[in-house]
């Protein structure tokens, strides 16, 4: 064959179409796995321009799965995306190229990894640093059935190190000799620039590149040497080098938890990244990997604005601009407020688990800076953090998506509830967030936290109601206060005249039906009430704002109607509405009582379809409205 007709050949293109088996990727050569992860960019801008995602943090990671999967044996060797929402390559690479297109849609696959997907993803995951103790555990099972050929590998980028399970898991798996790697993707962010000492750290802990390079070319290389050669060689290399490391080199943190440190690495250098994949297989026990990478890789304006690619909803991929405006919601309402007040009280501070834009925080931040406080992904440190806060007098609010504030209940409980200090919590992305799935719906927060003693929770349901309830829970009440409220806009049902910290009874009747509800369904209850009415079955609503402690008065207004009906978007079991209808019972009501709440996890769909689902749109709830006025 002539000269020019083989290279032609080594160069085919293959393309994510011809990937149905992940084994595949092994057999390709570097320019098409160059041109393989420059088609992956394209597809990964295109589908998340048009359904949203997380785009900046998939981006980075392009080389370095494609790495992960020709270096490893996935699903025998077990991948752990730490968070997961950088899993987007590892789906397209495992036979989901054709589906992608479905990405976070109803019925479509998952932004996260979700093992009833397939067999290569082997743990659902939606929140952030619990890779490491995956790996470990896998690790370790995989040492109890005596296969020692397999690896657990957990990937998990630098802002997830500032949570606190990390360093519990390394410690655990440092004492083992296990086949646990753990892959650190250094890309300097989170969500918000990663803030704190082990930021710095991990920019310290670099080795010369050229160094890192070499030491890994020439390991790859003694691995290819027959058995017999290789390995005492190996041995005798490793040997030296770690006795010349221990009087030269100052060990990293992962030297002294027990693991073998390499890198850092070359994250977008396919063959830099698999030298040293290669060279940590070779220790058969715990080794971390550093691998520095861009966020945002390949797209500029991800590259040039990575925060706000984080999590973006439509975008014009040409101009990089988003096609719905972010800067009318609940979130920037609560952080603008917040940053107004505190500009005239000193005492108050702002404090964020990594999530300052996704909070709304930044206008804080900005403002008065001196007391704004970005503790990176550690929400069981923020809250107590809090505590001692505001035991010296100051009023801290915690600004944090409901599904995180579950990673700090003993915290909320034994050092924010026992201590009874004053303390605000803004709890953003209450009740149906959405396109993310089941790892982040915000319905689970109220069964929670109505198990705390003494606490205070609002829910409003306009943006008037919200400046209302945090002016409240600063400087009106006493102990833990919670301020919960939606993801997005308010909503058109939403009326500021009937705002208030309290409750509203709204369209008296004739005491036949009561219905009952908070939050942003309470605008769409209004709403349903007049539906209803227009069939001749008129009901009185009661609009909750402060949802607990419940109230004797409002309990005693419900008393004296046949039927009350409660909407509640959450969960039912340890509900509002439940213990509504305990006091009810308590008592003595007679008469019937309904609860239409949510039950299970929730799936990925639209806010509006999920709320559909669940009978939550104002002509739904006027047919149950409708449905206990004939009864």
């Amino acid at each position: 064959m002539p000269k020019e007709e083989k290279n032609t050949e080594k160069v085919k293109r293959i393309f994510l179409k011809d990937i149905d088996d992940v084994s595949k990727l092994k057999t390709l050569n570097m320019p098409q796995c160059e041109a393989l992860c420059k088609e992956i960019r394209s597809v990964l801008i295109d589908t998340v321009s048009k359904n949203g995602g997380h785009l900046a943090s998939n981006l980075g990671v392009v080389e370095l799965t494609l790495a992960l999967h020709r270096v490893f044996d996935s699903p025998a060797d077990k991948l752990v995306w730490d968070v997961g929402h950088q899993s987007y390559t590892h789906k397209l690479l495992t036979g989901r190229f054709n589906s992608f297109s479905t990405l976070r849609l109803e019925n479509g696959i998952s932004g996260f990894p979700k093992p009833e997907e397939s067999e290569h993803d082997s743990f659902v995951s939606g929140h952030s640093s619990t890779s490491v103790s995956l790996a470990c555990g896998f690790a370790e099972a995989m040492r109890l059935e005596k296969n020692d050929e397999n690896y657990a590998v957990a990937i998990i980028g630098d802002g997830a190190f500032t949570g606190g399970m990390v360093y519990e898991a390394l410690n655990n798996a440092g004492k083992t000799m296990n086949n646990v790697i753990v892959v650190l993707n250094h890309n300097n962010m989170s969500i918000s620039k990663n803030v704190g000492s082990l930021a710095k750290y991990f920019s310290s802990i670099r080795s010369s590149n050229d160094y890192v390079k070499t030491k890994f070319a020439v390991e790859r290389k003694i691995n290819k040497m027959p058995e017999a050669v290789g390995q005492p060689l190996s041995k005798a290399i490793r040997s030296s080098k770690a006795a010349i490391k221990r009087v030269v080199i100052k060990p990293t943190i992962f030297d002294e938890l027990g693991f073998i440190y390499l890198g850092p690495v070359n994250g977008h250098d396919i063959t830099d990244i698999e030298d040293a994949l290669y060279a940590a297989k070779t220790y058969h026990r715990p080794v971390v990997v550093q691998v520095n990478t861009t966020k945002g890789k390949g797209y500029r304006p991800a590259e040039d604005n990575p925060g706000e690619f984080h999590g973006i909803s439509h975008f014009d991929i040409e101009s990089g601009n988003p096609e719905i405006s972010t800067g009318d919601n609940f979130s920037t309402c609560f952080g603008s407020e917040l940053a107004r007040i505190a500009e005239f009280d000193d005492k108050i501070c702002a404090v964020t688990a990594a999530m300052k834009y996704g909070t709304g925080l930044q206008y804080f931040a900005k403002k008065i800076p001196d007391r704004f406080y970005d503790v990176g992904i550690a929400e069981q440190h923020a809250v107590t953090f809090s505590c001692a806060l505001a035991k010296s007098g100051f009023t801290p609010v915690f600004a944090v998506y409901s599904t995180f504030l579950q990673r700090a209940y003993d915290q909320l409980l034994h050092d924010a509830a026992l201590s009874g200090v004053h303390f605000v919590l803004g709890i953003d992305r209450a009740g149906i967030v959405g396109d993310d799935g089941e790892t982040h719906q915000g319905v689970f927060d109220i069964p929670m936290l109505t198990t705390l003693p003494d606490i205070t929770i609002y829910s409003p349901y306009c943006y008037s109601e919200l400046k209302m309830c945090l002016s409240a829970a600063l400087f009106t009440d006493s102990g833990l206060c919670a301020v919960r409220y939606p993801r997005g806009r308010e909503e058109s049902f939403s009326d500021s005249e009937y705002a208030s910290t309290d409750y509203r009874i709204i369209h008296s009747s004739d005491k036949k039906v009561l219905a009952i509800s908070y939050g942003r369904i309470a605008g769409r209850l209004l709403e349903a009430s007049k539906i209803a009415a227009l069939s001749g079955a008129e009901c009185a609503v009661l609009k909750m704002t402060k949802i607990f402690p419940i109230s004797n008065e409002v309990v005693s207004e419900a008393l004296s109607y046949e039927r009350v009906v409660f909407f509640e978007e959450g969960i039912e079991n340890g509900s509002i509405a439940e213990h509504f209808g305990s006091m009810l019972h308590k008592c003595g009501f007679k008469g019937k009582y309904e609860i239409h709440a949510i039950n299970g996890f929730i799936k990925q769909a639209s806010v509006e379809s999920i709320l559909d689902r669940f009978g939550f749109t104002p002509e739904k709830m006027a047919k149950t409205i409708i449905g206990a006025e004939s009864v």
